[in-house]
């Protein structure tokens, strides 16, 4: 049984233990430590951005949500690296449209680290399309954008 719900405080060590996994394989490829291992959780949580997906009671992937420009954007999704394989991340980013959905947005945005090609390739199949390609702070993304319909 998986639940989907907004994360708390206490949730945050789940939260950072799971982007330690998910973003620690990508530092040698990129030669630095990707961005979401930057972030604030302990903020991102307390302005209500992260949502955490719980399996059988434990934290298995996290996902951060926050407005940009008229969209959605889809700032983080990760899955723990012992968890994939089942869906999970297939699921975080349905329920993400859902919430851009229900708040009245016609498209979520992403971005991603060009070296990460898996992940791009995954996104492409869910329907989010490259827009542009960019250095930002260091790292050369690929931004992509979804535009959503209003049944899925």
């Amino acid at each position: 049984m998986q639940n989907i719900r907004r994360a708390r405080p206490d949730d945050l060590a789940a939260v950072e233990a799971i982007v330690q996994a998910a973003y620690s394989p990508y530092i040698p490829l990129i030669g630095q430590r990707p961005g979401p291992m930057l972030d604030d959780y302990a903020a991102l949580i307390a302005k209500g951005c992260v949502h955490v997906l719980v399996v059988e009671n434990e934290v298995a992937g996290i996902l951060v949500l926050t407005r940009d420009d008229g969209a959605m954007l889809l700032d983080n999704v990760a899955v723990h690296p012992d968890r994939h394989g089942r869906g999970y991340g297939r699921a975080l980013i349905a329920f993400a449209e859902e919430q851009a959905r229900e708040r009245g947005f016609r498209a979520i945005r992403l971005y991603t680290n060009e070296a990460m090609r898996e992940n791009i390739r995954l996104y492409e199949r869910l329907g989010f399309v490259e827009t542009h390609r960019a250095e930002d702070k260091g790292f050369r993304r690929v931004y992509m954008t979804k535009l959503l319909t209003s049944n899925p």
